[in-house]
């Protein structure tokens, strides 16, 4: 017969998260914490660490939703947690709202490793994303895809527990069928907190979830005389961005159903670090 001590301790983790996100400890390795954001006061997302980007125009991507600032019903935090909520109401002549958060002029970074604890929404239409965007126009002609695109996490309702991780530049990218991306099976992404993260050092950009190494993106300007920016332009700074989506031509490929929502995407925690004495 277990004893008591030892039933409570199994009890404890039989209900235990899929992925606590009060686990503070570094990752492996020699990482140095250098910004995080743990969402301990409720109210507005911290206005020293985030901004917002709004309007309606489709984002490029034929989107549905109009993105709100400093609306709590779009973006708040509550309980510990940021929630990001994306809402089938009319507003500014779009049918849904959402937020986009981000740290240009806040925050932004050259190498490290991005980690964030999140509970993804679910349901057709839906597609949650958390990634970065290079601080400044340093290359070629156009911001985008010129200058880069780090997605560390991005999901789309209608194939629900596959998540991915991609890597956008001049020579590969979406728009030409060239990106470079790779994608891995997670049960449980849209009931519990997983960890997302992206390593990125000068010579690869690495992708994970739950620790698990998926995705891999190397510097081809190390190994190929002939490669330059249109290959990898990861050696500038780079903020971070974090949103819902609705609809678009991914995330509405197979449509919207109109009865999901409310759909959130709830955020623990967001931690920088880079390599000791980089």
């Amino acid at each position: 017969m277990k004893s008591p001590f030892v039933l409570a301790l199994l009890f404890a983790l039989a209900f235990a998260p899929a992925c606590g996100g009060d686990v503070t400890e570094a990752p492996p390795g020699d990482w140095k914490l250098v910004w995080s954001d743990e969402f301990d006061a409720d109210g507005l997302p911290d206005a020293q660490r985030w901004a917002y980007d709004t309007g309606g125009h489709g984002w490029g991507n034929n989107e549905l939703q109009f993105y709100t600032a400093r609306r709590p019903e779009n973006a708040r935090v509550e309980g510990g947690k940021l929630i990001i909520e994306a809402r089938r109401e009319a507003y500014e002549g779009r049918d849904y709202t959402s937020a986009r958060l981000f740290t240009r002029g806040k925050a932004d970074w050259t190498y490290g490793r991005v980690e964030v604890s999140a509970r993804l929404p679910g349901g057709r239409g839906v597609w949650p994303a958390i990634w970065m965007l290079p601080t400044r126009r340093l290359y070629g002609a156009q911001y985008w895809p010129d200058n880069g695109e780090i997605d560390i996490m991005e999901y789309v309702g209608f194939d629900p527990g596959r998540v991915h991780a991609s890597v956008h530049t001049l020579a590969y990218n979406h728009v030409a069928g060239t990106q470079r991306t790779a994608s891995i099976r997670m049960g449980g992404v849209e009931t519990g907190f997983h960890r997302y993260a992206v390593e990125w050092e000068p010579d690869e950009i690495r992708g994970y979830l739950d620790d698990q190494h998926y995705f891999t993106f190397k510097n081809e300007r190390l190994t190929n005389k002939q490669a330059g920016f249109a290959q990898w332009p990861f050696d500038r700074r780079f903020y971070l961005l974090l949103n819902v989506a609705v609809g678009g031509n991914w995330g509405g490929q197979q449509g919207v159903d109109a009865d999901i929502w409310p759909q959130r995407m709830e955020v623990d925690y967001v931690r920088v670090y880079q390599r000791e004495g980089s």
